[in-house]
C-alpha cells in the first residue's frame, strides 16, 4: 500500500461526535510514551505526507485522518489515565471504551506495547478487555530501536504467554521502530489486505441489492483470532 494522501478530518470528544461510518476506520492505541505518535507520523508522515499525531501523552481525543479518500486512521488517546478509576469503561476512558465497543465501521485496532519493557499489568488488562468485547485487533510492539533483540524478543514472548489464556489462536503480531521505519510496510500491508477483504464483501452486497443502504460487518476473517 502506498499513502497518497493523509487528511486531517477532526476531532470527537466521543462516539457521538464521530463522523459517519461511510469509510473503514483503523484505530491506534497504547499507553502514554509508547510511541503511537512517532509510529502514526512513520506510517503516514513519508515522503512529505502530513503529521498525523500530536505529541506523545497529549492525545485527549479521537483524533481522525482521512487516507487516500477510502479509509480512516482513528487517533485514540492512551488508555489507564484515569487514576483512581474501579470500572474498566473508566480505567480505558468511557469514550474510548464506547468508540471500541460501539463503532460499527472499525474495522481494525493496532494495540501499541512497548518492546523493552515487561509485561505491565495494564498493558494484560487491557488486551483482556479487547479479547472480552470481541474488538478486532493486531499487537505492535515498538520501539525495537531502543532495545537489544535479545531483550525484545525475551519481553514479546513474556508477554503472549501472560495472554494466552484469553486465545484459542494467539493474536497477530507485528514489531516496528518509528526511527528506523522498521515494520512500516507490514503494518500497511494488514490495513491493505483488510481493505481488499471489505472490497470483495461489498460487491457481491451491491449486485444483490444496489438501491440497499451498505453496511459493514466487524472483525473481518483474515485467519485473526477473533
Amino acid at each position: 500500500m502506498q499513502i497518497s494522501s493523509a487528511i486531517f478530518h477532526g476531532s470527537a470528544p466521543d462516539l457521538d461526535a464521530c463522523p459517519d461510518e461511510s469509510l473503514p476506520e483503523f484505530a491506534f492505541i497504547g499507553r502514554s510514551n509508547v510511541g503511537k505518535s512517532s509510529l502514526l507520523n512513520m506510517l503516514a508522515g513519508e515522503q512529505g505526507l502530513a503529521r498525523v499525531s500530536p505529541k506523545p501523552g497529549f492525545t485527549k481525543m479521537i483524533n481522525i485522518f482521512t487516507i487516500n479518500k477510502t479509509w480512516r486512521l482513528v487517533d485514540l488517546p492512551g488508555y489507564g489515565f484515569a487514576e483512581g478509576a474501579k470500572k474498566d469503561a473508566q480505567r480505558f476512558n468511557k469514550a474510548v471504551a464506547n468508540y471500541l465497543k460501539h463503532r460499527a465501521n472499525l474495522s481494525l485496532v493496532f494495540t501499541l506495547v512497548d518492546s523493552g519493557l515487561t509485561p505491565q499489568e495494564i498493558d494484560l488488562e487491557f488486551i483482556e478487555w479487547l479479547a472480552r468485547n470481541e474488538v478486532p485487533f493486531v499487537l505492535v510492539f515498538t520501539k525495537l530501536d531502543k532495545v537489544t533483540p535479545a531483550a525484545a524478543q525475551a519481553n514479546i514472548a513474556a508477554f503472549m504467554a501472560g495472554i494466552a489464556p484469553w486465545f484459542v489462536q494467539p493474536p497477530t503480531t507485528f514489531s516496528c521502530s518509528a526511527n528506523t521505519g522498521a515494520g512500516r510496510q507490514e503494518l500497511l500491508g494488514v490495513i491493505d489486505e483488510t481493505m481488499t477483504a471489505i472490497n470483495a464483501q461489498a460487491i457481491p452486497e451491491a449486485a444483490a441489492d444496489p438501491d440497499q443502504p451498505k453496511t459493514r460487518k466487524r472483525g473481518h476473517d483474515l485467519d485473526r483470532p477473533w
